[in-house]
């Protein structure tokens, strides 16, 4: 099993968590929300130090090519909630756990459709992998590439979780209990899960190089273009 964590100082004022579409909208009052892009050239693109994939997304498909590659530029729309630096770009039919960031920089974990005026960021996942210190119960033992969040240190820290899967004798994957599992161990108190499978990426810059370098080996054996991304910017250092 290889694992990828990330773990971030949320009282840290230097520290920011972002949540950033793939691409523009491409319809504007149509259903499609944004493009897809890959979260290396999002981090890119926005000066993120951090990178994961984020929520669930349907691509537009053509019809006569249903099972056809996800390309970059693909129109898209997200499966739940999504908030950018105070502007709700997505909503949902029915609530989803949620990553929330409120306009004063409160970190939280709530079940939502939709944003609201006090939202600064909001990202959405599929379903609770730790609710108030415990493991919920799940069924499914299908295990794949997994990447989740979690709340620990009484919502002081920040823990980002990717797995890497479906690559026999180096990492198959984790089922949903076991990233609980995982998660409970690092400390969270609350954690969800994002979109996993070939999307499952993290991506950190360089200090050195100052460029972003992909840190797991994602099963399709390059990054997927995704509709959104939770990143980590921290403010340059006054010499940098």
């Amino acid at each position: 099993m290889r694992l990828f964590i990330a773990e971030v100082d949320l009282t840290n004022p230097h520290v920011h968590v972002r949540v950033i579409p793939g691409g523009p909208d491409p319809d504007g009052p149509g259903k499609w929300e944004t493009t897809l892009t890959e979260p290396t050239k999002i981090a890119e693109r926005e000066r993120l130090d951090l990178v994961v994939n984020g929520d669930f997304f349907a691509p537009r498909r053509d019809k006569s090519v249903p099972n056809a590659k996800l390309t970059p530029g693909m129109w898209a729309m997200v499966a739940g909630p999504a908030v950018t630096d105070g502007n709700a770009w997505a909503n949902a039919t029915n609530q989803r756990p949620c990553l929330v960031v409120d306009k004063n920089k409160k970190v939280d974990i709530e079940l939502r459709d939709r944003g609201t005026p006090d939202d600064w960021e909001v990202i959405a996942g599929n379903i609770v992998l730790v609710k108030d210190g415990v493991v919920v119960p799940r069924q499914s033992k299908i295990v794949n590439p997994r990447t989740a969040v979690g709340l620990a240190h009484n919502g002081r820290k920040l823990v980002i979780l990717v797995v890497d899967g479906r690559q026999p004798g180096v990492s198959v994957g984790m089922s949903d209990a076991d990233m609980g599992k995982e998660l409970l161990r690092l400390g969270c108190r609350q954690a969800i899960n994002l979109d996993g499978g070939g999307s499952t990426v993290m991506a950190m810059r360089d200090p050195v190089t100052d460029k972003i370098r992909i840190l797991n080996h994602p099963s399709d054996g390059h990054e997927r273009p995704v509709a959104d991304v939770l990143g980590i910017s921290v403010d340059a250092a006054p010499n940098r």
